[in-house]
This record gives structure tokens, C-alpha cells and sequence, in this order.
């Protein structure tokens, strides 16, 4: 960071209770935008309430990340979404009158110092690596998600009503499992099946076990299944 000087000032400073309220403004916005595409997916009002309620029970940063990691999960709430339209909502909750609304939208240094940090904080996508012939999950940061003991990951994008993590398709040994990206390699559903896809809808993995098929949500929950076509 660097030193404000009466030189500087202009285009360095950043008011740190302005920029705290920003990004106040900035989850909520980012929170009714997911709030929109629960709806879209026909998720229940009940569902976007108890949503809504587990979000305001966390603290900013955690808030912050808890949105992050949705957004690395269901890409799709984002789609056509422009955070310079976030921003712009987010400056008009933050200003008291319209003129110094129209003297932060004006203010491109500050506009664009924003957005960048708009990005930084939301859109923190994973990416599968390699090591020693077996595959992992990082995150944008470089932090390990899942370690690398498999010898297939599969990147998992699909529709949930609540914050939880969503499982990755793994194989280890010739057998398929799901685990979690939590740092810890936490299995979700044990790796004993010939094969596992993706399904279109919920529960969205099908597992094949010999001649067996089984549904698992993304809790690990299992039951009978058929088999269905599935987004492979």
C-alpha cells in the first residue's frame, strides 16, 4: 500500500469508512442477485428466506466469502450480470444526496478502484492441477481445495438452494467417489462405484455400482436410483 503524501493524495486516498460501507452495499446487492436466481430456479420462498437469514447471521467477510464460493459453484448467477451496475447501486444506497452520487460515478480513479475490488473479492474460480501424475483443486489464492490424490477430478456446476460446498466427481483407484473441496479431502460418498455423472436435476449425481444405479445429493445422501440420461 502506498504512503498518502500532499502529493499523492488525490489519486491514492481511499476513505476507509466509505470504502467499508461500499462493500456493505456491495454484498447485499450481490446477495439479492443470488436472492433473483434462487427464484429463477423455482426455489420456494421459504428457501430464499432461510437463505437470506443464514447470510445475515455471518459477519462481512465471512459474508463476502460465503458469496464468493457460490458464485465459483453456480456460475450461472452471474450470467449477464455487470458489476458496474453493482457498484453504481451500491454508491446510490452509500450517498446521501444525489449530487455526491453524481461526484463518485464522475470520479473514474475511484470507480474503477472499486470494481477491481468488486472482482478480487467475488470471483475467486477454483482450478484443477497436476502433481506427480495426480490431481488436485486450488483456488484462485493458490490455498489447496482437495489434494492431490486422485487420478481424475471432475469440476462440478449445478444448482443449489443453500451455501453448501459442492462435492467434485473423483476417481482414485480405479473407483469413483465425491469429495469435498474443503481442504481436508473430506469424502462424501465413498469411492466404490464403477462410475458417477452428473444429472440435469436434483439429486444430481448418478452412480453406477455393477448393474445398481444410485441417486446422492450433494450431501452424500444415497438412494435408488434408474438410469436417466445425465450432462456428461
Amino acid at each position: 500500500m502506498k504512503t498518502i503524501t500532499e502529493q499523492n493524495f488525490d489519486n491514492e486516498y481511499i476513505d476507509c469508512i466509505e470504502q467499508e460501507r461500499i462493500d456493505k452495499f456491495v454484498a447485499d446487492e450481490l446477495d439479492r442477485q443470488i436472492h433473483r436466481y434462487i427464484k429463477a430456479m423455482s426455489g420456494s420462498k421459504q428457501v430464499m428466506d432461510e437463505f437470506i437469514s443464514r447470510l445475515k447471521r455471518l459477519g462481512q467477510e465471512e459474508k463476502e466469502r460465503a458469496i464468493a464460493q457460490y458464485i465459483d459453484f453456480h456460475h450461472k448467477v452471474i450470467d449477464g450480470l455487470d458489476f458496474r451496475i453493482v457498484l453504481a447501486r451500491a454508491y446510490a444506497n452509500y450517498c446521501d444526496t444525489f449530487d455526491y452520487f453524481k461526484i463518485l460515478l464522475a470520479d473514474r480513479r475511484k470507480f474503477d478502484y472499486y470494481l477491481e475490488r468488486i472482482e478480487d473479492k467475488y470471483l475467486q474460480f477454483h482450478k484443477v492441477f497436476e502433481e506427480n501424475g495426480k490431481f488436485g483443486l486450488r483456488n484462485q489464492k493458490g490455498e489447496v481445495l482437495i489434494k492431490p490424490e486422485f487420478d481424475f477430478l471432475r469440476r462440478v456446476y449445478c444448482y443449489v438452494d443453500d451455501l453448501a460446498l459442492i462435492p467434485l466427481i473423483a476417481e482414485k483407484n480405479g473407483l469413483f467417489g465425491l469429495i469435498l473441496p474443503d481442504g481436508g479431502n473430506t469424502v462424501v460418498a465413498d469411492f466404490i462405484y464403477d462410475d458417477i455423472a452428473l444429472r440435469d436435476d436434483y439429486p444430481h449425481f448418478e452412480a453406477t455400482k455393477g448393474s445398481e444405479v444410485f441417486l446422492i445429493d450433494h450431501h452424500g445422501r444415497v438412494s435408488p436410483g434408474q438410469p436417466s440420461s445425465c450432462d456428461i
